[in-house]
């Protein structure tokens, strides 16, 4: 359905003027200028004089008007809606790193704590060791002085007793000498003299003895 100025009816053709109605082409025909477009409502003049709508003096208040809103719009949703919730977010990071920060701080004390006693532990079983240590090497020492002592000990009363033995064995070896010395010296005598005294091979056998 098209709507047509009066301008536009007086210049059409006669039968298109009766019947109120146009060819396609006619329809979609410029308008002489001062007319009014029939779809759009806008003077003719303004689409026929090349003049961008933004840079068109005559819309600047309207414009102003549309770029006041607009801003004014985009400040309330900024200041309403979206500084809100990114100030949300940002708060809500900020606490985490807080978090996962403090968690961290308290993670570390408590491994710090953790090697600290672990090096105290360590050196007291390092001195303990050492204590241990000296006290087995000062016992040892004590142990074998002792079994020094006691081996010593024996060794000297065994070498008493073999002494006397000895003494025993040179006392009884020397009494046979003396006995066989004088069966000895009494059958030489004998063979000799014919007969010879006990007593006299006996004092001359010690005799010989005490001079030896």
């Amino acid at each position: 359905m098209f709507f047509v100025t009066p301008a536009y009816a007086e210049e059409a053709p006669a039968g298109t003027a009766e019947t109120g109605t146009a060819t396609g082409a006619d329809a979609h025909a410029a308008p002489a200028a001062g007319e009014v477009h029939t779809e759009t409502g806008v003077p003719a003049e303004h689409h026929g004089g090349g003049v961008f709508p933004p840079f068109d003096s005559t819309t600047y208040a309207s414009q102003l008007l549309w770029l006041a809103i607009t801003f004014v719009v985009f400040f309330v949703l900024m200041q309403k809606v979206i500084t809100p919730r990114i100030g949300g977010i940002l708060e809500q990071r900020h606490n985490r790193i807080s978090q996962d920060l403090d968690e961290a701080g308290r993670l570390k004390a408590e491994a710090d704590a953790d090697v600290a006693a672990y090096e105290a532990d360590l050196a007291a079983a390092r001195t303990k060791a050492n204590s241990i240590g000296t006290a087995a090497r000062e016992a040892a020492k004590l142990k074998a002085e002792a079994d020094r002592k006691t081996v010593e000990a024996s060794l000297g009363e065994k070498l008493k007793a073999a002494e006397g033995r000895i003494a025993d064995i040179k006392a009884k070896a020397f009494a046979d000498v003396g006995s066989i010395a004088e069966e000895t010296a009494t059958a030489v005598v004998e063979q000799l003299i014919g007969t010879a005294a006990k007593a006299d091979v006996a004092a001359a056998v010690a005799d010989l003895k005490k001079g030896a």
